[in-house]
């Protein structure tokens, strides 16, 4: 049987890591909270960076390399692959389909934190939903400006920013509610392609407000790509069989 090491963190890698058996093990950098209710193992922390995660792959005999991180998670990727080839195994990588604008949908794509700041300018209200990043950058608001944050954890915000604890999926009555509560005029995001927090983006569209989208960072290519959990799932009953 072939021994999974399943690189996680979005909702996906969840739904795998609960079909796998105690032979497998499901791993987190340790953001949010860990699942208690698996039969697989659960490892949480890093590595140190793709040399460590190859040693970590041969130490414990790992067959196949599952990479299910976030889109955005361009370093973990990278790792993955590197990784992968390092210890001579497949890596295999879920790759969500981004998002794409639908009609009436104004989506500026920013590449970077020193464009959107220029970018959010003409804004007074904008909601981030890019995470903790911008907790770093609290000191540069604008005058004039409110920022309202969104990321998985409460945190300490300042006396122009407050910072939501939640977690998706998100409804879309408590998404318009946030946005007419706090005045919003403008959203920040990345392009997940996340079904369970799109709803912001349907709201966005109904009240005709623009989003700054951050890019999309470029991926290594993998062994295999799969646009959904099904696609994957049913791989790896092939290989279970062969």
């Amino acid at each position: 049987m072939t021994r999974i090491l399943l690189l996680g963190g979005v909702t996906e890698a969840l739904a795998i890591a609960r079909t796998l058996g105690p032979e497998h093990i499901y791993s987190l950098a340790g953001v949010g909270r860990v699942p208690t209710d698996l039969n697989c193992q659960v490892k949480v922390g890093g590595y140190g960076g793709a040399a460590g995660l190859a040693g970590f792959i041969r130490e414990q005999g790992i067959g196949l390399l599952l990479d299910v991180t976030h889109p955005y998670a361009a370093q973990i990727s990278a790792n993955a692959v590197a990784a992968a080839a390092l210890a001579a195994v497949p890596c295999w990588a879920l790759r969500r389909p981004a998002w794409q604008p639908q009609a009436g949908d104004d989506w500026r794509e920013i590449a970077g934190w020193e464009p959107l700041m220029q970018a959010l300018r003409p804004f007074k209200r904008p909601l981030f939903t890019l995470g903790r990043e911008p907790l770093q950058h609290l000191d540069e608001i604008p005058p004039g400006q409110f920022w309202t944050l969104r990321a998985l954890e409460t945190c300490p915000g300042n006396e122009r920013c407050e910072v939501i604890g939640a977690r998706g999926p998100f409804l879309i009555e408590d998404e318009r509610q946030l946005f007419a509560r706090r005045n919003i005029d403008v959203l920040i995001s990345k392009n997940s392609g996340s079904g369970a927090t799109e709803p912001k983006l349907q709201v966005a569209r109904e009240r005709g407000i623009p989003v700054l989208v951050l890019k999309r960072p470029e991926l290594p290519a993998a062994d295999r790509h799969f646009a959904s959990v099904a696609e994957l799932l049913g791989a790896l009953g092939q290989l279970s069989r062969a």
